[in-house]
């Protein structure tokens, strides 16, 4: 049985783990600290990460499904749900059990985002046929935030995917609450598909400047300490 000394132990390992910027944090660690100490032991971290890409798959049926049948956007909500539900367990449950692969769940975390987005994006090119080239630019933009990540993590060693306030978990929100609106105003994944990705589009353009920036002073830093003979 566990303790509340290593309740508290575990959970301040989750909250440790990777650091977090967006809006909605608190209440996010909460329902974390919260899922970990009841979620079976069968159920691994990598377990997790399949049930969140199943989650994304969902979606992505989700969209072309409602395509003849609007209903079925519901369907595309229970499967962001699933998705939040694997994709921010499958890390922190490890944390919390600690037994943490650090390389090899940042790996694994990487490629099943990635896979995720693809299935979403999928999703959205079958369901706005006029507007296939949307979904490119989506999966375009997000997977350009995702690159920016791993070049910050890079040249500061700060891995932050937050942007700005917002981070996955807002985002998941406000596409479920555009898919809602979907069915009751026609267009609506249209317009925050187009404004949504202008927007990313740009944060990328800037977040990439300010990188390029900062790795221009490393290397000048670099540079200074290798002529005085210090190891950075």
């Amino acid at each position: 049985m566990i303790g509340e000394l290593d309740i508290k132990q575990a959970n301040q390992r989750i909250r440790k783990s990777r650091e977090r910027k967006h809006i909605l944090k608190e209440l996010e660690f909460s329902t974390i600290e919260y899922l970990c100490p009841r979620i079976p032991k069968w159920i691994t971290p990598d377990k997790l990460t399949i049930i969140g890409l199943i989650g994304s798959l969902m979606v992505a049926v989700s969209m072309i499904l409602s395509v003849s049948n609007p209903y079925f956007l519901g369907l595309a909500v229970v499967g962001f749900s699933i998705q939040w539900f694997g994709d921010s367990l499958d890390g922190r449950i490890a944390y919390y059990r600690n037994i943490p692969r650090k390389w090899y769940g940042w790996a694994l975390d990487i490629n099943a985002d990635w896979i995720s987005i693809s299935l979403i994006g999928l999703g959205f090119y079958f369901y706005l046929p006029s507007y296939k080239f949307l979904a490119f630019i989506f999966v375009l933009a997000y997977g350009g935030s995702m690159i920016i990540t791993l070049l910050r993590y890079k040249v500061s060693n700060e891995y932050i995917i937050d942007t700005g306030i917002l981070g996955p978990t807002e985002m998941r929100i406000l596409i479920c609450i555009v898919l809602v609106a979907e069915f009751f105003i026609p267009n609506s994944l249209l317009t925050f598909i187009s404004i949504g990705s202008i927007i990313l589009i740009t944060m990328n353009i800037y977040e990439s400047v300010n990188i390029i920036r900062e790795g221009d002073m490393r290397d000048i830093k670099e540079k200074r300490a290798k002529k005085m003979g210090i190891v950075l």
